[in-house]
């Protein structure tokens, strides 16, 4: 199947930069308890519900997988670039990393108790997050979670140098309302949302994080028979 040129493009950005975004990002969460407490209450729920397996997508050189899996959870990750991934599995080699894509995931419906998309839909054009929320809403059992972290705003950004290298990406900004609404399209209901203040370090806008459920299907009622 060809791929669309954003695709390609990503992959060769995060290729291009992957050991030193490894370094540069290695501890932030040290300094981010907004994104720590997003993590822990998707942890805690995901696992309260005895839902089983998370995949962290997009998961990049592994940290929020690792991140996750200190938080008692079953998670892997899965990226697109081949470089991350390869960062990945040395800087965690007790966790699984896989190639892919999360508009196409190779992954059996149903599987996963949980979902997590940190910073992750926010090169894919806005267009085909449709799609993209869809495979979300295939892959996880009924009652399972799913977490979005990204930059809230309404415009695209063109980066072309980042991590010390140069570059050739696209970057969306995404309202938080619209990204809410084309998940309830999707079958997923946001239970939780986060909005907050840049921590200005690095970040330049409002950074936002919605947690969504696939609700439980109903059983059906069978016909009373006479």
């Amino acid at each position: 199947m060809t791929q669309p040129s954003d695709v390609h493009a990503t992959r060769a950005a995060y290729n291009a930069v992957a050991a030193d975004y490894a370094e540069l990002l290695r501890n932030e969460l040290d300094t981010k308890p907004f994104d720590r407490a997003m993590l822990g209450t998707f942890a805690e729920l995901v696992d309260a519900s005895g839902s089983g397996t998370v995949a962290d997508i997009g998961c990049g050189p592994g940290r929020i997988t690792a991140h996750l899996d200190s938080l008692g959870l079953a998670a892997f990750g899965i990226d697109l670039s081949p470089e991350m991934v390869a960062v990945a599995r040395k800087d965690h080699p007790g966790l699984r990393f896989y190639e892919g894509s999360m508009e196409a995931l190779e992954l059996a419906d149903g599987t996963l108790g949980g979902v997590v998309a940190w910073y992750s839909i926010i090169h894919t054009p806005p267009a085909r997050l449709p799609g993209v929320f869809a495979e979300f809403h295939r892959t996880l059992r009924d009652g399972g979670l799913l977490l979005l972290a990204f930059q809230a705003g309404d415009e695209p950004r063109h980066l072309d140098f980042a991590y010390g290298h140069e570059i050739d990406l696209d970057a969306y900004r995404l309202p938080p309302e619209r990204i809410t609404e084309l998940l309830l399209q999707a079958g997923l209901v946001v239970e939780a949302q986060l909005l907050r203040e840049p921590d200005g370090r690095y970040e330049k806008t409002r950074q936002a994080y919605l947690l969504a459920r696939k609700p439980t299907r109903k059983p059906t009622r069978k016909p009373a028979t006479s």
